[in-house]
């Protein structure tokens, strides 16, 4: 019996077709290739209206992707999502962290170049998608040149290669075999977006508050210290990303932890992350412990898209420090800084 999917299609390259002032979303795509890829699969197709360019997305549309998904995942084997390639990881990480006790797979897909161009990466892409679906793998993962990622700690690392996703921390689950067509899966114990499961019994759906504020500072030598100072003790945001140096580290600068401390004990949550692509923000250098000691929760191996997604839900859902403390425990994010 074939497995029944439910298609969510946002938007995204994979899907375009040129219009006057350049590519277009199109609904097209549905009909011309997703038959091609539906051995073993039934596809159930729901098109967003309107399909959007994945750098416009909101947290509206989380909401709104969230409810739909909730509705229609007790009702179908598996979930494909078709989304454009800018903030694919972000909805990624986003859908892992709020779907709490999910027992089947979530896949997203998209492509860097439109499935009807020539030499589109979007059949490579969406086979490896269908092949994650048969698997039953149940997690929210990327699926992309031959490659299944999990969604916690994905990013979109390139636009000039197929090869547009990484995940420096936890790897690839699984490799698609264009020549055996099949999908052999490698260690999906070890993924921290299985761990989010661990959170509930049975399907919980997280809510997400369409006007949750959550800003996010990047250190740089010079002038950004005294911005991310002026920014903390000006916010109304209830939680802020910061990307320091290395292990988490910040200059020993007593203007900037006077206005660390100042928006922490004003109930805001800081979560410290490295702006190392596989870097980890944890208490190794002295140099990091004036971000500790101000009150900063260190986000370990958070990349920016999985503490993105950590901290709007936190706004969204009244969460503590210790409720985001325990959320990153889980989730596998703060081990040692040396194993």
């Amino acid at each position: 019996m074939k497995k029944r999917i439910f298609v969510l299609y946002t938007g995204g390259t994979i899907g375009m077709t040129p219009g006057a002032d350049g590519l277009r979303p199109d609904a097209a795509l549905l009909a011309d290739a997703l038959p091609s890829f539906s051995d073993g699969l039934s596809f159930d197709c729901r098109i967003c209206e309107p399909l959007i360019d994945s750098s416009a997305v909101s947290l509206q549309n989380w909401r709104d992707w969230l409810a739909l998904l909730a509705e229609n995942i007790p009702r179908y084997d598996g979930v494909l999502l078709l989304h454009g390639t800018d903030t694919l990881a972000y909805t990624a990480a986003l859908l892992a962290l709020a779907l709490r006790g999910l027992d089947k797979p979530v896949v997203l897909t998209g492509a860097q170049r439109p499935f009807g161009a020539a030499g589109s990466d979007a059949p490579r892409n969406l086979a490896t998608a269908a092949a994650a679906l048969k698997t039953g793998l149940p997690q929210v993962c990327i699926a992309f040149n031959g490659k299944l990622f999990p969604a916690i700690g994905s990013s979109k690392c390139s636009t000039e290669s197929d090869d547009g996703f990484a995940n420096p921390h936890f790897g690839v689950l699984g490799t698609w075999s264009e020549e055996r067509r099949r999908l052999t899966l490698n260690r999906p114990s070890e993924s921290p977006s299985a761990a989010a499961n661990a959170f509930s019994d049975g399907l919980e759906v997280l809510n997400i508050d369409p006007q949750a504020e959550v800003a996010c500072l990047t250190l740089i030598p010079g002038f950004a210290m005294r911005q991310a100072a002026d920014t903390l003790r000006r916010t109304a945001a209830r939680a802020a990303i910061l990307q320091s140096y290395g292990h988490g580290n910040a200059p020993d600068d007593a203007e900037f932890a006077d206005a660390v401390r100042g928006y922490t004990e004003r109930g805001g949550l800081l979560l410290n992350i490295s702006q190392v692509p596989h870097g980890r923000a944890a208490a190794v250098y002295a140099q990091g412990a004036v971000l500790r000691r101000s009150g900063a929760v260190s986000g370990g191996r958070c990349n920016l898209e999985t503490a993105t997604a950590l901290l709007t839900l936190a706004v969204s859902n009244g969460w503590d420090r210790a409720r985001l403390e325990a959320e990153l425990a889980t989730l596998g994010l703060r081990r040692p800084a040396f194993e």
